[in-house]
């Protein structure tokens, strides 16, 4: 059987995808946005909002360098901002730092949903194409298949790791 590379990261997103909707089924929205506690300690770590923000600025980066219109994945720049990879996650005790769990759910969603089409519809030779990134993250993965490839498995799973956590630091069943 012979499998397109597109395909191949696309089953790791969809299995990424399944995995978070699993993990987010009986998340309070009250504590989406909120560091876990432990009794009465909370605990410093990533939590719900956070994590999802922060993979949500990635299905602009994955349609736009598949030579796709990224607007309809575009995040804006208080998200980049807020959710970027040197940003600190916050425990929003009074709800005002981070948007709704609805709203920061249906980006996430809706945004790999259009990047996992992306993904099935491109041909293998544009996942040879050299990964744009600069420093280390080029040299880990120099082309946009492994940069791809990383984004929607390693990198994506090791974030919903956190929220795997942070579901079992609330006294929350396994997903």
């Amino acid at each position: 059987m012979s499998r397109s590379i597109g395909n191949c990261i696309a089953d790791s997103l969809e299995l990424s995808l399944g995995y978070t909707e699993r993990l987010m089924k009986d998340v309070p929205a009250e504590t989406f946005a909120r560091f876990a506690s432990v009794g009465d300690v909370a605990v410093n770590s990533n939590h719900p909002a956070f994590i999802l923000g922060h993979l949500s600025i990635y299905p602009t980066k994955i349609v736009e360098q598949l030579g796709h219109d990224p607007s309809e994945v575009a995040v804006t720049d208080a998200y980049q901002e807020l959710f970027s990879p040197s940003a600190k996650c916050q425990d929003d005790v009074g709800g005002a730092i981070y948007p709704p769990m609805e709203e920061v759910t249906k980006l996430y969603f809706d945004g790999y949903r259009i990047a996992l089409d992306k993904l099935r519809a491109a041909s293998d030779e544009v996942f040879q194409n050299e990964n744009p990134g600069e420093g280390r993250i080029k040299e880990l993965f120099p082309t946009l298949g492994s940069m791809h490839g990383f984004y929607v498995s390693g990198h994506m799973m090791m974030h919903l790791g956190q929220l795997s956590a942070w579901r079992r630091m609330q006294g929350m069943a396994p997903a």
